[in-house]
């Protein structure tokens, strides 16, 4: 009876150093698993949507699409607002801005004209070589200038 007793003992005890080295050493693997996710999660941060709340209309401004290979940088814009009309020429009221202060003029809008709530993506060519940073600015919508950097 001892030795059943003992051996049970023994088998619980490698057991359980077996899962204590096991798990011990699954922490040490994820550490560095975990570090590149976050330098991914930072790195993708750069292209996050930006809100600008201004003048009684609020504008969304998300990259879609703004990629070294890509020959179309594309931003997805939403616009909300319950008192001003927003009819403007997303073409003539934006303008892209590289880190050398260089601008470049929209090549389309794809979405509505008009009314209170309109979305739709504007279009730019590439910018090469590819800057440290972009300014997206929009005018025109209610009395301010609203500036989005990524």
């Amino acid at each position: 009876m001892k030795n059943k007793i003992l051996t049970t003992l023994y088998i619980l005890a490698f057991v359980g150093g077996f899962f204590a080295l096991y798990f011990s050493g699954s922490t040490k693997q994820t550490a560095p698993i975990v570090s590149q996710t976050n330098q991914q999660t930072d790195t993708s941060q750069l292209w996050v949507q930006k809100i600008d709340e201004q003048s009684e209309v609020t504008v969304i401004v998300t990259p879609i699409d703004i990629l070294s290979q890509s020959k179309e940088w594309k931003f997805y814009i939403d616009m909300n607002t319950h008192s001003v009309e927003l009819d403007q020429d997303m073409i003539k009221v934006a303008v892209l801005i590289d880190d050398s202060g260089k601008e470049y003029k929209p090549i389309a809008w794809e979405g509505p004209t008009g009314g209170h709530h309109r979305e739709g993506v504007l279009k730019f060519n590439q910018i090469t070589p590819i800057p440290k940073y972009v300014e997206l600015k929009i005018s025109g919508i209610g009395v301010v200038v609203r500036s989005f950097t990524w």
